[in-house]
């Protein structure tokens, strides 16, 4: 026979396995919203990069960080992403984007790592917005690990840039950990 205590802490410890389970099959928390639609011959062109989630392959920039997107005959985009070092030394990174659904026009994968002709190890590439006259795009990936705010211009205007921070608060990401990029 079971002591009160003893009882208790089964009932406690059930039901602390049982939140968990439940919290586990929940799955992961659904990905950011992207836009319905991208003219991807409008997207094409060089943007300067207002601010981001630091990756990887940006350790080393300092200034000047722009995307250049290429349309090409295939479909696929080229991609050249160009930033000064601390030193002023020009850094360059060549990719290849695509569609890997084109009924989810913003829904992007893309690459830096080419081997025998193929583009391997591709990342996720979410144009979660767009301004109407694609002045401006705000990128993303489902886990909300990168993001990017883009801009056709070297700067945005105070109240814009607010309006960006808000919409990236509603899609789950916090904007303390973008930094502002010098152009």
């Amino acid at each position: 026979m079971l002591t009160d205590t003893a009882w208790w802490i089964l009932l406690l410890g059930a039901g602390a396995l049982a939140l968990a389970l439940a919290l586990t099959l929940q799955g992961p928390a659904p990905g950011p919203k992207v836009v319905p639609q991208v003219d991807l011959e409008r997207y094409a062109g060089r943007w300067y990069a207002i601010a981001h989630i630091p990756t990887w392959f940006e350790r080393g920039c300092a200034s000047g960080t722009t995307a250049t997107y290429t349309l090409l005959p295939d479909g696929a985009i080229e991609v050249v992403n160009e930033c000064f070092d601390s030193q002023g030394r020009r850094k360059v990174a060549r990719g290849r984007a695509w569609l890997p659904n084109p009924d989810e026009p913003a829904k992007l994968k893309v690459s830096f790592f080419k081997l025998f002709g193929r583009w391997l190890f591709p990342g996720n590439y979410w144009i979660l917005a767009l301004g109407p006259d694609y002045s401006y795009a705000v990128v993303g990936d489902p886990k909300r690990r990168y993001g990017w705010v883009l801009s056709r211009t070297p700067t945005l205007p105070k109240e814009a840039l607010e309006e960006i921070k808000a919409a990236l608060a509603g899609q789950g990401y916090d904007w303390s950990r973008f930094r502002l990029i010098d152009q």
